[in-house]
């Protein structure tokens, strides 16, 4: 299928105000574009680009005084399919575990393993190891927590979420991320594009965040927001947690003036 997705946001300025944004889809689904990423912003601005320490494309420009637009739209191909689940997959004794999972398995700044350590060996060290216990995690989380867009909060944490039980997709990550970690399986935040594909449209349409986890030598990906193997997912950027790989990183005061995202199903033109 083919899906294309895209943003419109509109920054107000007091003052000339540098910008990193994490908007472009993530490297590692570049074979699958099909009508390349058109960018602009209104008034022009300067852009550079460079990847991260996570590999991510981000890219930098001066925001001007007053209203900046920043637009862009895509077509990716995707095979259609629901997430991929593998119920027999093993965790992996963190002796065996690849250098570069090592850092999702620490704290972070919305991920406070320390305070939380207790609670996830108390609720879920007795489960079988793997695939079935990362998925209890999420259902915990699924079920403990009320979505709320009125609630969101940009410092929430794992542990606030915790104990509060309400916030947004961002918060369910967050929350299911700093519990494996706790149970030493490395976890990671993830933010991109899902479009209500297969599943009942539900407006406004927004960025999503969800989590990969790393059980038997690979990423899989684990949804505690919707819970539920979902299709089309664009990734744009992952990362410890959400302060890794923020939208917008603004240098300075910013509103928000205006704020559209869409993803959707199109028909090919083959």
């Amino acid at each position: 299928m083919l899906i294309r997705y895209g943003y419109e946001i509109i920054l107000t300025c007091q003052q000339p105000t540098a910008l990193v944004c994490l908007l472009s889809v993530h490297e590692d689904r570049a074979a699958d574009i099909r009508v390349p990423e058109t960018t602009f912003t209104t008034p022009g601005a300067a852009v550079s680009t460079y990847r991260d320490l996570f590999g991510n494309r981000c890219r930098r420009l001066v925001a001007p005084v007053g209203d900046l637009t920043m637009w862009g739209d895509a077509t990716i191909e995707d095979d259609g399919a629901l997430d991929r689940m593998v119920p027999g997959a093993r965790e992996m004794p963190v002796s065996e575990l690849p250098d570069h999972c090592l850092v999702y398995l620490m704290g972070s700044r919305y991920c406070e393993t320390d305070r939380l350590s207790q609670m996830a060996w108390d609720t879920f060290g007795a489960l079988t190891p793997g695939w079935g216990r990362v998925q209890a995690i999420c259902d915990f989380v699924h079920n403990h927590i009320h979505f709320d867009y009125m609630q969101a909060r940009s410092t929430r944490t794992a542990f606030e979420t915790f104990h509060e039980r309400v916030g947004v997709c961002r918060d369910f990550a967050h929350l299911a991320v700093t519990l494996c970690r706790c149970l030493n399986i490395p976890a990671r935040y993830v933010n991109g594009h899902l479009g209500d594909i297969g599943v009942p449209v539900v407006d406004p349409m927004d960025f999503s965040a969800w989590i990969e986890v790393f059980l038997d030598g690979a990423w899989h990906t684990f949804d505690p927001r919707n819970n539920a193997p979902r299709i089309g997912r664009i990734v744009v950027a992952r990362g410890r947690d959400a302060a890794d790989i923020p939208l917008i990183n603004s240098f300075g005061p910013h509103v928000l003036k205006g704020f559209r995202v869409w993803t959707y199903e199109i028909a090919s033109t083959s």
